[in-house]
């Protein structure tokens, strides 16, 4: 055998050896980058999901339809009310029926209630007072997990006839104020019968 030929040999010998482990190699690069795509996808996944709850959590929807609701009642802030610079105008109240059964029957709002304060302007006209333009729409949700720091309810407003979200932290701006109507389940309206 030829010095050449001895050469050719342990070359190609040495080739069946590396040639599995460079194939081997190239699947655990393969597998490697399935691997972290994976990851990346399930992480993005997750990380989605996380955002999306706590949109949720923190979001009370607006109440379409919320004015063939049963009207519970109104009342006028006027000036020198402690509140008339946040609050003055006309309150409309209105309930979901959830709302007005526990309302009439003075208990503690199931979850699913949802109370309506629509807040008006106050014009005066002829002789009379009128509805002005519409200042807020508030709104009180229901939902004892949801909204568990809260008393169980959800604190939202929409400026004027829009969609616009008005409160950006419901436990300071609103809460705090309902906080002391606890034995009243966090409400200040009461039916009028």
């Amino acid at each position: 055998m030829t010095k050449k030929k001895s050469v050719e040999l342990v070359k190609g010998e040495l080739m069946r050896g590396i040639t599995p482990f460079r194939e081997a190699k190239s699947k655990m690069k393969k597998n490697y980058s399935v691997i972290v795509v994976l990851v990346f996808a399930i992480s993005l996944i997750c990380t989605g999901t996380l955002f999306a709850n706590e949109k949720t959590k923190a979001e009370v929807a607006y109440p379409d339809g919320y004015r063939q609701w049963t009207h519970i009642k109104s009342m006028v802030i006027e000036k020198g009310h402690p509140l008339y610079e946040s609050f003055g105008g006309i309150h409309h109240i209105y309930g979901n029926k959830k709302a007005l059964d526990a309302s009439k029957k003075g208990k503690a709002f199931p979850d699913g209630s949802v109370l309506i304060f629509d807040l008006l302007e106050v014009k005066s006209a002829d002789n009379a007072i009128v509805e002005g333009q519409r200042k807020v729409v508030g709104v009180m949700q229901k939902n004892s997990k949801k909204f568990k720091d809260t008393g169980g309810w959800g604190f939202e407003g929409f400026k004027g006839d829009t969609k616009e979200r008005v409160v950006t932290d419901p436990k300071s701006a609103c809460f705090n104020c309902h906080e002391p109507q606890r034995q009243k389940d966090y409400v200040f309206s009461t039916y009028r019968k």
